[in-house]
């Protein structure tokens, strides 16, 4: 099934607006910047079944950073493993959607979020489960740059270069509001593969970098695929917060107006 993936990185972003904008708070910037990765693993490259979530040797997607939860959960719901009704019960009371990610509660998702670095880690745990079932499955899992910070990522980064898992495909979605320095010739000198996305909100661009990063299976290294990205990518005024968009304020109004405009109906 072909999807269109522009049209797809549409409606990620304003159904992550809607939900977060009827809550009224919620976790903006770090959300919005990754509707391209999530149309690409989602819509083209994952290999998922919507009618049977839990199928055996099925990729599994771990994000991480757990605070981009909303995104995830609109990515899902587009791609049919519910209803998107469910995406307005973000956060409230009984609901299947929590602030973070939680496997327990919703389908769909493969590892529930703990502290930053943990969902890394088990993501290495997962690819190295992969191999040993011989299942065939590719594992994908996304950091933040501030996760990067966290002794654990390099610990597991460790573990993933000695065991030579080459089916496990991590992104880094860079914003720069925390991290700067050459972080691609670290990950290099841990022993992985690294591709460094220019425009990590370019959903060509990182369609070709995931094409890219498949090739990498069968190297005997794990693959990191930096996305440079914008936090908030999407909404002007989301991005000009900067750093403060992480946790944002936000109305109905201001979410429906930042939804006409991603519609072009602004």
């Amino acid at each position: 099934m072909d999807f269109d993936l522009k049209e797809i990185c549409k409606n990620i972003r304003c159904d992550t607006l809607a939900a977060i904008g009827h809550l009224g708070v919620g976790h903006l910037g770090g959300s919005l910047s990754l509707a391209e990765l999530l149309a690409v693993l989602y819509f083209k490259e994952m290999r998922i079944d919507p009618k049977n979530p839990k199928m055996p040797g099925r990729d599994r997607l771990i994000c991480s950073k757990g605070h981009a939860g909303p995104a995830i959960y609109a990515a899902l719901a587009n791609r049919g493993f519910f209803e998107k009704d469910l995406l307005m019960t973000l956060n409230q009371g009984g609901t299947h959607l929590p602030s973070h990610c939680d496997s327990n509660l919703t389908v769909g998702i493969d590892m529930t979020t703990g502290s930053l670095g943990q969902g890394f880690s088990c993501a290495v745990g997962a690819a190295l489960g992969s191999r040993l079932e011989q299942d065939g499955a590719t594992i994908y899992t996304i950091i933040g740059d501030g996760e990067t910070q966290e002794g654990q990522i390099w610990e597991a980064a460790m573990f993933a270069a000695a065991k030579k898992l080459d089916n496990l495909i991590a992104f880094t979605d860079r914003n720069k509001l925390q991290l700067d320095g050459p972080l691609a010739e670290k990950w290099a000198a841990f022993g992985w593969n690294v591709i460094d996305v220019e425009d990590g909100n370019d959903v060509d661009q990182v369609e070709a970098a995931v094409a890219h990063a498949k090739l990498g299976i069968g190297s005997e290294k794990p693959t990191m695929v930096i996305l440079n990205t914008r936090k908030g990518c999407g909404v002007p005024w989301i991005e000009e917060l900067g750093a403060a968009n992480h946790n944002t304020n936000i109305t109905e109004e201001q979410a429906q107006a930042a939804i006409a405009a991603i519609r072009g109906e602004g």
